[in-house]
């Protein structure tokens, strides 16, 4: 009930799909597909009663075990011709005459919208029942999608197609136009009719794509099985002068090879240069503040907003690449419920993570969970499609990339010692996006014809290709 308004939701179910036969009873993700509607509309803080309307027994008997009330729909009502008008109007007044007492709204939502949240459902019933900004009262709520494109027409009687369209610009400044997604029809009651469900004032609630997606075919189904089946991961890394860019740059790599899965950054808001970072790759992030003071209290009340962020991401993975963690902070995920995996952790922390992998070094630290040595280093993408370098006696050239920081200049201190050697021919640098001499190397090597220096490198695997001598760290 939302402002003592009786709300019903109705889901339309009949037996004779046919692109995907028996579809409304078919297991996705585990469960019948009608039932992911079910207790959608079970979950919602305003919704009264959940009703399923079906011809078939088999569908009643599921629905009912999920949690929903059933009334029987007539075989003429199920046929293939029909629209839903009459069909909600039907179970409506089947269902007011064995409650004996009347809805003030009817929700049609259909059993195959899957992916329909509750927060969603709740949404249009709170835009219904509320005013709009022109302190207007809607009489229905459709879900809709956004819905530009460049689309076209066709004229049946001159046999020519046309432009539904004024001026050929991108998407986004095109001018709006929506689809309607089937997810959501709410109408106030007396607008429900056998031959429609539209009142005299109509609002729109935009809806997500992954919300939309209506099954109608198996190519549907295929989708919204792989979005049922993603995972939320939370990444935390940051990146500083201090501490460099390496765990930043690994955690994008990671992210990157998460195409299936929903991933969110946790960043530092102490430590800018991760953030930027991560927004120059335009991932999605949370932040923290570790800077709540000096002393003990402040430190505590930091790591305590560090877990809250956690917490109320609600991630199925946390991902920790912050080096060495201690054991009450990975404890404390774990204890609620949080599969873990950290990088480069030797700390007191990695007996309670799930996994820990570090590539740097080979270790011999007796824990299971432990996985070393280079052949667990991610790579970059980009240094999957390049080619194989074929090591030459000669150098001809020496390539220098000491990270995204470098502090201790070890760029600089390299280079003195390169070009104080015997070695005469080409030097490369590459230098971070934090490095903090940048004016000062360029001004000073500029006119040396034998050093090339770049700056945040976009193609690293050419770079380090080409070379025939590579200094790192």
């Amino acid at each position: 009930m939302y402002n003592d308004n009786r709300i019903l939701v109705v889901i339309p179910a009949r037996g004779g799909s046919k692109g995907i036969p028996r579809k409304n009873i078919r297991l996705l993700g585990g469960k019948p597909l009608i039932a992911h509607t079910i207790e959608m509309g079970n979950a919602s803080k305003y919704v009264d009663d959940v009703l399923v309307t079906t011809d078939d027994n088999e569908i009643k008997f599921i629905a009912e075990k999920f949690g929903a009330e059933t009334v029987k729909r007539d075989g003429k009502l199920a046929e293939d011709s029909i629209p839903l008008d009459p069909v909600i109007y039907d179970a409506t007044v089947q269902k007011e005459k064995k409650a004996n007492e009347k809805y003030d709204v009817v929700i049609t939502v259909q059993p195959t919208s899957p992916l329909l949240k509750t927060k969603t459902l709740d949404l249009a019933i709170e835009t219904l029942l509320n005013s709009n900004e022109d302190n207007e009262f809607y009489d229905t709520i459709i879900s809709v999608v956004d819905d530009r494109h460049l689309s076209w027409g066709y004229d049946e009687d001159k046999k020519k197609y046309f432009p539904l369209y004024k001026e050929r610009v991108n998407r986004q400044y095109l001018p709006k136009a929506f689809k309607e997604t089937g997810s959501i029809f709410a109408t106030k009651r007396e607008f429900v009719t056998e031959n429609s469900r539209l009142g005299d004032n109509i609002g729109l609630i935009e809806i997500s794509k992954q919300e939309s997606i209506d099954i109608d075919n198996y190519e549907d189904w295929w989708v919204a099985e792989r979005i049922l089946k993603k995972k939320k991961i939370l990444i935390k890394a940051d990146a500083s002068h201090e501490i460099g860019t390496g765990h930043i740059y690994r955690a994008l790599s990671i992210a990157s090879k998460l195409v299936n899965h929903e991933v969110v950054f946790l960043l530092d808001e102490a430590q800018p240069l991760g953030i930027e970072i991560v927004k120059n790759n335009n991932y999605p992030y949370i932040t923290h503040n570790s800077n709540k003071g000096k002393g003990k209290e402040a430190d505590d009340e930091a790591k305590e907003e560090l877990i809250e962020k956690i917490v109320e991401y609600d991630p199925d993975i946390v991902i920790n690449d912050i080096l060495n963690t201690n054991s009450k902070y990975t404890k404390s995920l774990r204890d609620k419920g949080f599969f873990i995996v950290n990088f480069e952790d030797v700390g007191g922390g990695v007996k309670y993570a799930h996994m820990v992998f570090d590539a740097l070094y080979e270790h011999k630290i007796p824990l299971k969970n432990l996985y070393s040595g280079h052949k667990y280093y991610i790579l970059k993408d980009e240094f999957y499609y390049q080619s194989f370098k074929e090591i030459q006696e000669d150098v001809e050239k020496v390539l220098l990339t000491f990270g995204g920081t470098d502090p201790n200049n070890l760029t600089e201190k390299v280079l003195e010692a390169i070009l104080n050697s015997d070695y005469k021919n080409k030097i490369e640098i590459i230098l971070g996006l934090g490095y903090g001499n940048k004016k000062e190397i360029q001004e000073k090597y500029k006119d040396n014809e034998r050093i090339e220096i770049y700056e945040n490198v976009k193609n690293m695997s050419e770079h380090m290709h080409d070379a025939d001598l590579i200094f790192t760290s």
